[in-house]
């Protein structure tokens, strides 16, 4: 048997395996050893694996995968982690360095003080998108859809406790509409909480279920409420995990620039996983 070392990290309750390349081949993990590791009963589980290869011009390679072991181009929250970890690890200087994602780079930032990670997303295509008002269901209000990375439908409800989010997540997540890739589904409706005045729950592409926070859909989840409650930015929302996460972006017509994060990236704990040779 090989041992390789590895860090359980979770982002408001969305979480990862992490590997440093350093001490593993990228090669080794393909979509079964992927799907092992991820695993809640056999393995050490988490909502999906990334490798971290440090790279020239103070940046980090970050690759992602879906515990189901489908690639994904972006993950804000394996991002916020990835930005935590590259910097306790000494990938890279400095407090601000590039993460390199199959989404593009983006901009990391780590607090010296706290360590908190925030992330700076590409820019995000606000202008009008295919029609999804047939597409409501009951207690649903509004349906829109918005790439922040990855493709997000995003669905204004009544009482976001109350949602079936499975059955109705899944339904809407491989709706023709969407194409043969689907799309993450984010549940949005107003909290008790005065400073975070937006909860979500997110149904996820890939993890197949609930995710108890998804980062690029809480990106595009408050791009939405922007535009169509007219909710101010910088927005905290609350995720089903119980953490919250801050989204701030300038506005222009049909595009937001300047896109930050600001999240939860925290080890939970080391470990060795045993691998046959």
């Amino acid at each position: 048997m090989s041992e390789v070392e590895f860090y359980k990290m979770t982002g408001s309750g969305n979480d990862f395996v992490v590997l440093d390349v350093r001490r593993t081949a990228a090669e080794n993990w393909g979509g079964e050893q992927i799907k092992q590791i991820c695993d809640r009963r056999d393995g050490v589980g988490a909502d999906g694996l990334v490798l971290l290869t440090a790279r020239d011009g103070n940046a980090v390679q970050m690759e992602y995968w879906n515990s189901d072991g489908s690639r994904a181009a972006l993950c804000g929250n394996a991002a916020l982690c990835s930005a935590h970890l590259s910097a306790r690890l000494a990938l890279v200087s400095g407090a601000e360095f590039r993460l390199l994602t199959d989404a593009g780079p983006v901009k990391a930032r780590v607090s010296a003080l706290s360590g908190q990670p925030a992330i700076n997303l590409p820019d995000v295509d606000l202008s009008p998108n295919t029609d999804f008002s047939h597409l409501r269901g009951p207690g649903e209000r509004w349906i829109t859809l918005l790439t922040v990375g990855v493709p997000h439908l995003v669905v204004h409800v009544d009482d976001v406790a109350r949602v079936d989010l499975l059955r109705r997540g899944s339904v809407l997540r491989s709706h023709p509409q969407l194409g043969p890739d689907g799309a993450n589904v984010n549940f949005v409706g107003h909290s008790e909480d005065p400073q975070t005045p937006w909860t979500f729950r997110t149904y996820e592409r890939g993890v197949e279920d609930e995710t108890l926070a998804c980062g690029t859909g809480a990106v595009a989840t408050a791009l939405a409420v922007s535009g169509r409650e007219g909710a101010n930015l910088p927005l905290g929302l609350r995720s089903r995990g119980g953490r919250s996460l801050e989204v701030d972006a300038d506005l222009a017509p049909g595009r937001a620039f300047n896109v930050w994060l600001r999240g939860e990236g925290r080890v939970v704990f080391r470990g060795l996983w045993e691998t046959p040779n």
